[in-house]
């Protein structure tokens, strides 16, 4: 889990939530999978935050990004929602990207 962890970037050291720690754990299974086609691009990627939403009768699953690593998210988006699906059941995954303007 320790490895997973360094997958989460959160502002002045918050703890991160369960569910957080979850899509990190997940992340990094697919990156340290030997099948994975995106190995290499998941390297660099890290999460700010991840929430659950609720849409009609099902859940969607949301997962903040820095904006500095989007450019890697989009390249491997589509893979990476249907590996994120697999791992969890029943939600739908949306990815965002958190931008600060100063």
């Amino acid at each position: 889990m320790l490895n997973a962890r360094k997958k989460i970037l959160k502002e002045k050291g918050a703890a991160p939530s369960a569910l957080e720690e979850e899509v990190a754990k997940a992340l990094f299974d697919i990156e340290v999978s030997p099948s994975s086609d995106i190995k290499a691009d998941l390297r660099d990627i890290v999460i700010n935050s991840a929430q659950d939403f609720e849409v009609k009768n099902r859940t969607a699953l949301i997962v903040h990004f820095p904006f500095r690593v989007w450019k890697n998210v989009q390249k491997i988006q589509g893979r990476l929602v249907r590996e994120l699906e697999k791992k969890f059941s029943k939600k739908h995954v949306i990815f965002v990207a958190n931008r600060t303007i100063l």
